[in-house]
C-alpha cells in the first residue's frame, strides 16, 4: 500500500547521483558518483519493496550509475591504451611535430 504524498529520499539521491556520474563520466569522477549512486540505487529499491515509493527514480539511478561505471572504465582503458601507443611523442619540439609523431604512432606509417 502506497503512503499518500511520500517520498523516498534515497532513490532521488541515487537518481541525482547517477546523473551526476553519467555528465562527468569522462572526467573520471563520474565513477565514483557512479559507485555511490547505484550502493543508494539498491538500497532504493529494497525500500520500495515495503514503501511501494521510488521504484522509478531508483531504478533510473541504478541504470544511470552503471552507465557512468562503465564509461569511466572505458575511458580510463582507452587514456592508458593512448598513452601506451603514443609514449614516444611526448617530448616533441612542436605541436606539429607531436600530432606527426601522434599519427605514425597510430598508423603505424
Amino acid at each position: 500500500m502506497r503512503a499518500p504524498g511520500g517520498r523516498n529520499g534515497l532513490a532521488g539521491a541515487a537518481m541525482v547521483l547517477g546523473v551526476i556520474g553519467l555528465s562527468t563520466s569522462i572526467v573520471f569522477i563520474g565513477g565514483l558518483f557512479g559507485v555511490i549512486g547505484l550502493v543508494l540505487g539498491i538500497v532504493a529499491l529494497i525500500t520500495t519493496k515495503q514503501t511501494g515509493i521510488g521504484r522509478g527514480k531508483a531504478i533510473t539511478g541504478v541504470v544511470t550509475s552503471t552507465i557512468a561505471i562503465v564509461v569511466t572504465v572505458l575511458v580510463a582503458i582507452f587514456m592508458v591504451w593512448y598513452a601506451n601507443n603514443t609514449q614516444e611523442c611526448y617530448r616533441p619540439d612542436s605541436f606539429q611535430q607531436y600530432k606527426q609523431c601522434v599519427h605514425e604512432q597510430l598508423t603505424g606509417n
